[in-house]
C-alpha cells in the first residue's frame, strides 16, 4: 500500500490547500445535514482532501457545532476521483440526502460534482493552487500553467509561463541576479534555468531566435476549454 502511495507521489498533480476552518464553518453552519466529501487522488497526495482529511474535517465540524449548540448531522465519504462519473454511482443517494456537500476536491471536482447533486449545493473546502510535482517529500512545486500552447521544446523543458515571475517569452530580464529572481532570493530565475539547461543540451543557439508574442487565446479566453477524443466519444454514443 505504501509503495503504491509512493508511486503516486512521483506524478504531477493538481495541488490544493484546505481552506481555513473558520471560512469553512461560515459556509456550512446554517445547514442541518453536511457531507464532507473527499477525493482520493491529487489532493489526497498533498494531504488536503483525501478520505483521511475528510474524516478529520468532519470531526472538527461536529465539535464546532457542539460548541455552538447547533444541531447538525455531519458525515464523511470519499471517492477515487470527483472528476469522473464512474466513481459516483455508489454515493449518489448519500450526496442527494445531504443539505450541503463540502467537497475536498480541486475546483474541477467541485464543478463536476455540482452537476450531479441535484438540488443539493456543492461547496469548496479547498483552494486550488496549481499544477505541480513533488519536489521532495512534503514539498510541491508549480511547473505548468496549463496555457494550452506548450513551448517546452523551445525552452529546454522548463516552462517560462509558470516558472518565470513575469511569464516573459524572451529572457532573462534585467531583474535576475546570480540565478535568482528579483522578487526573492528564494525564487530561481526560470530563464537562468533555461539557459543552463540548453547549454547542457547543446541547443543554446536557439535562444538567439526571438519568440513571437504568445497566443494566449489557447488559455483563459473564449470560454471553458474542451478536448474531445472522437473515437471514444462515438463508442460512448453507440453503447
Amino acid at each position: 500500500m505504501q509503495a503504491k502511495r509512493d508511486e503516486k507521489e512521483r506524478i504531477a498533480m493538481i495541488v490544493g490547500k484546505q481552506k481555513p476552518f473558520e471560512e469553512i464553518w461560515e459556509m456550512i453552519k446554517s445547514f442541518k445535514k453536511v457531507l464532507v466529501f473527499g477525493c482520493n487522488t491529487c489532493v489526497a497526495i498533498c494531504h488536503a482532501g483525501g478520505g483521511k482529511e475528510a474524516e478529520i474535517l468532519a470531526s472538527l465540524i461536529r465539535m464546532k457545532a457542539a460548541q455552538e449548540d447547533i444541531s447538525m448531522e455531519v458525515k464523511h465519504a470519499a471517492i477515487e476521483r470527483q472528476c469522473e462519473p464512474e466513481f459516483f454511482e455508489h454515493v449518489a443517494d448519500e450526496l442527494r440526502a445531504s443539505d450541503v456537500v463540502l467537497s475536498l476536491a480541486c475546483g474541477v471536482g467541485v464543478n463536476f460534482l455540482s452537476d450531479r447533486t441535484g438540488d443539493t449545493p456543492a461547496y469548496p473546502g479547498i483552494n486550488t493552487e496549481f499544477f505541480g510535482a513533488v519536489e521532495k517529500a512534503g514539498i510541491f512545486k508549480e511547473l505548468c500553467a496549463g496555457c494550452g500552447g506548450c513551448i517546452l521544446h523551445l525552452t529546454g523543458g522548463i516552462c517560462p509561463v509558470a516558472r518565470c515571475s513575469k511569464s516573459i517569452m524572451n529572457g532573462p530580464c534585467g531583474g535576475t541576479s546570480d540565478g535568482k529572481c528579483e522578487i526573492s532570493q528564494d525564487v530561481d530565475c526560470a530563464w537562468y534555468l533555461i539557459v543552463e539547461r540548453m547549454k547542457k543540451l547543446g541547443t543554446l543557439e536557439k535562444l538567439s531566435e526571438i519568440m513571437l508574442p504568445k497566443d494566449w487565446s489557447t488559455g483563459l479566453y473564449g470560454g471553458p476549454r474542451r478536448v474531445v477524443l472522437e473515437h471514444i466519444a462515438e463508442e460512448g454514443k453507440e453503447s
